[in-house]
């Protein structure tokens, strides 16, 4: 009797490896078949006639096995170790179901931006991104599970163009070099566009996913028109383009044309903003007028005029409250950037308004800017977009060395960029019908139209826009985000600033790292044996 009960005493153990090894099958398989399943059942058997034969062959001068202490005390322990883990398994359970990512970090770099989430929120329809790379990089797969998360409307795939060729010379994949490229796609009408090229060098950025998906899932594209022929800024490659803001502008679902108003006449009715960057050469009359009646339409526009250039823009200004001053914004020695002269204006204040909410402290600079003037007009908001430092001020003679603040100087904070907006009743003259006979009635009068709001941004700068700035510090977020405000397109979402890592660490001297050395590996452990004496001392 007492060797059959040593037998069954261990009956237990391979009960319970049976078990374990049906668990460990089925989580490294992924698929719980047969054979995990069965494992597993195996071991239940087993583990249950322990159970009935140590009641069956149990000693007549001990207990019964059911009834000893040990016997309750390792029930009672199996239970709770079977309820916690039973727990443990549905909040993991519940945890895939419906996970939730908190973003501990001090600049979110694990969360979408607010303009990529409403994107996202505001989607009607399905896309999906293909990336044609064998390597999946992990930084580019959580942002693209960062956009899944939000909708199931959004789904991305990795292809090896090598295992897939087919599928990657549909897409016309190149992938020189180093770059692998991406694709978006409208998942209804499976109408494809390029979206970027990634490498170790660029990966996938989050302005160009979203704007990716604007781009795709909108048939219609704001138009941007260039004012050209009084020495404006090129649109193309070239010293002094501003070729990196086109593109830019192209990238955020932006058609851009020249405009050359003294052919034309007018401005075209399918604009939604004309921008005037860098003209040297003053308008004709007949051109500021077509601006004129544009505004009064509820046109927008962008003016960046640079000192000492005679525009001809100056009724239209100042019919906005607004006047350009002719002196040089100067900063102070202490907030003049590396290697750049004093007239280069550092700006690091920003007016409160949708176009520069998000930029912080940031830096934007504006070599040789001048001033801007508001004067409060009614129905006018005018709100002031760039601020120099209060140390700085405007110079009136340049020339003069040292630069300093004297007599016809303006002190500081200057504003070198400032937005406008006011409501205007657009008039809508009808065609004239034909006419029956010469005593016809004359044709209507012009019809308003509902009210609407015409905007302005003025720049006292426009170098800040060319290739060699552009894509410097907050420069292209400030040009990006003035012409998507000015669009008045709620489906365009300002410019998205890659997000920064901020180094927090702890820089230590030799002293500070050999006195923290000794704290933690000898004073801490002394105070602990020392203190187990005390308490070995007091209970001996």
């Amino acid at each position: 009797m007492k060797r059959r009960l040593n037998f069954v005493k261990f009956l237990i153990l391979p009960g319970a490896m049976l078990i374990l090894a049906g668990i460990s099958a089925g989580i490294i398989s992924g698929a719980w078949g047969a054979i995990p399943t069965g494992l597993i059942i195996a071991g239940i058997v087993v583990i249950g006639l322990w159970m009935l034969l140590m009641g069956r062959f149990k000693d007549p001068l001990e207990p019964s096995f059911w009834r000893r202490r040990s016997t309750q005390a390792s029930t009672n322990a199996i239970v709770s170790t079977i309820a916690v883990l039973v727990i443990l398994g549905l909040i993991n359970f519940l945890a895939v179901r419906s996970a939730q990512r908190i973003d501990l970090t001090e600049s979110r770099l694990f969360t979408l931006s607010p303009e990529s989430q409403q994107v996202l929120r505001e989607m009607q329809q399905g896309v999906k991104v293909w990336v044609f790379s064998g390597d999946r990089n992990p930084q580019d797969v959580d942002l693209l599970e960062n956009y899944q998360r939000r909708t199931p409307k959004f789904t991305f795939e990795y292809i090896d163009p090598q295992t897939n060729p087919g599928l990657a010379q549909a897409f016309g994949i190149k992938n020189a070099g180093d770059n692998r490229d991406v694709f978006i796609e409208l998942q209804s009408s499976k109408r494809r566009q390029f979206l970027q090229s990634i490498s170790s060098q660029a990966r996938l950025s989050e302005n160009r996913v979203t704007n990716g998906i604007l781009q795709i899932t909108s048939d219609r594209r704001s138009k941007a028109y260039f004012l050209q022929g009084h020495g404006e800024k090129s649109l193309t490659d070239g010293e002094g383009a501003i070729s990196n803001s086109v593109k830019a502008l192209e990238e955020k679902n932006f058609t851009s044309e020249p405009l050359n108003l003294a052919q034309l006449g007018k401005v075209p009715a399918d604009a939604s903003v004309v921008l005037v960057v860098g003209a040297t050469r003053a308008l004709a009359e007949g051109e500021v007028k077509a601006l004129q009646d544009y505004s009064n339409q509820g046109g927008n526009l962008l003016i960046a005029i640079d000192p000492n250039i005679k525009s001809g823009l100056d009724a239209l200004l100042g019919t906005w409250g607004v006047k350009l001053d002719d002196r040089i914004a100067i900063n102070a020695p202490d907030q003049r950037l590396t290697n750049a002269g004093p007239a280069v204006a550092v700006v690091t204040q920003y007016g409160a308004h949708p176009i520069t909410k998000d930029f912080g402290n940031g830096i934007s600079f504006y070599p040789i800017a001048r001033p801007i003037d508001i004067t409060q007009t009614p129905g006018i908001q005018a709100t002031p977009l760039l601020l120099t430092d209060p140390q700085s001020w405007a110079e009136s003679n340049i020339k003069q060395q040292p630069l300093k603040l004297d007599g016809g100087d303006r002190p500081g904070p200057l504003a070198i960029g400032v937005a406008l907006e006011r409501i205007v009743t657009p008039t809508v003259s009808p065609s004239p019908s034909p006419s029956p006979s010469p005593t016809a009635s004359p044709s209507p009068s012009p019809t308003a139209s509902p009210a609407k709001p015409a905007r302005m941004i003025i720049f006292g700068n426009s170098t800040f826009v060319v290739n060699g700035f552009f894509n410097q510090q907050l420069n292209g977020d400030v040009f990006l985000n003035s012409v998507t405000w000015l669009s008045q397109d709620q489906l365009q979402p300002l410019s998205i600033r890659p997000k920064e890592v901020r180094n927090r660490r702890i820089v230590l001297t030799n002293e500070q790292a050999v006195l923290i050395g000794f704290l933690a590996l000898g004073l801490v452990p002394l105070f602990g044996f020392v203190s187990a004496g005390v308490v070995w001392w007091q209970r001996r």
